[in-house]
């Protein structure tokens, strides 16, 4: 049996993405799975019956070096690929191999507006480092287990407030230029015809106030009260999920719900739009294609470089709420 040691760090989203490696890894191949990622990241995996142990990290990577070269990996998959992998690698001195991040590209993008990103989705670059071991994309899309536990409580939570359908919206990002503004958020909720369930951490709780004071009463902020598996709980109950190039996109595509992705200064050329294999979910997009200066980031600001903000301000709010509405009429 093969043993093999998958490295992702973090994020949410880009964690999310790695599930397809472990999968088509654990069902094509004879091996035992590991896993090297942040502590806090850990709730994302410990679900995961393709996983057959997790290791983490706080600070770096020396707090696990001698666990991990204990173990003997016969392949490591770099899927974070930066210095900090780098040494991890020579460090193990195992053979490894390491996705593409395409930054010389994302570069000429952004600062040139030249063109050449692949055609091609992050899930298919972290394929690539499994293809020599023979593994293939099985069509599948994301994975994401939600403990019964969780479940329950979304069931229960749902039934005391008295909602009998919803839908959740993502409030934040990693970074404010991917994101509406709350005077954006307040009138896309106006206009929704079902309950709202507002999803982000405490670094979105005052802007959810903000939503949920002058939106109306069928809006509920849950910013910083769940949990990432109660949260992906909330979305697995929800009729439609909108979210904005975060996590809460990426668990939205896991769990195979119909999506309104929103996009601002990022573009889903990037390689990281929703992703569902070859499964058919109802997907619609809203980004401002033909401006300019976007994208103007790999990830983004906390203010628009140019103080227009246009890529966002120029979206189509009554639009989106349009097609929420009507997609809840199906």
């Amino acid at each position: 049996m093969l043993k093999v040691l998958v490295v992702r760090f973090s994020s949410i989203g880009d964690i999310i993405l790695t599930t397809p490696v472990v999968r088509c890894l654990s069902m094509q191949l004879e091996v035992e799975v590991h896993y090297l990622t942040k502590a806090g990241f850990r709730i994302l995996l410990e679900q995961n019956p393709y996983i057959d142990r997790i290791h983490t990290i706080e600070k770096g990577t020396g707090e696990v070096l001698l666990q991990l070269k204990h173990e003997r990996f016969d392949y490591v998959l770099d899927l974070h690929h930066n210095l900090r992998t780098f040494i991890l690698k020579q460090r193990l001195g195992r053979p490894a191999t390491s996705f593409h991040k395409i930054n010389l590209q994302k570069w000429l993008k952004v600062n040139l507006h030249v063109d050449v990103l692949p055609k091609r989705h992050i899930v298919d670059r972290y394929m690539d480092t499994v293809a020599h071991l023979g593994v293939l994309n099985d069509g599948a899309g994301l994975d994401y287990f939600i403990p019964d536990r969780d479940t329950q409580w979304a069931s229960e939570y749902l039934e005391e407030l008295g909602i009998r359908e919803h839908i959740c919206i993502s409030v934040g990002a990693a970074h404010e230029t991917k994101c509406l503004t709350a005077r954006q958020m307040i009138t896309l909720c106006r206009q929704i015809e079902v309950s709202v369930l507002l999803l982000g951490g405490t670094a979105e709780l005052e802007k959810a106030r903000a939503i949920t004071e002058h939106a109306g009463p069928h809006v509920h902020n849950l910013c910083g009260m769940l949990t990432l598996n109660q949260s992906a709980a909330c979305i697995a109950a929800a009729r439609l999920v909108v979210s904005h190039d975060t996590g809460v996109m990426h668990m939205a595509a896991a769990l195979k719900k119909p999506l309104i992705s929103v996009w601002g200064n990022t573009i889903p050329e990037f390689g990281m739009s929703p992703y569902f294999g070859d499964t058919q979910v109802w997907e619609r997009r809203f980004e401002h294609p033909g401006l300019a200066c976007r994208p103007c980031s790999k990830i983004g600001f906390e203010s628009c470089p140019k103080g227009h903000f246009r890529c966002i301000k120029d979206l189509p709010i009554d639009e989106i709420a349009d097609t929420v509405n009507q997609k809840l009429l199906d």
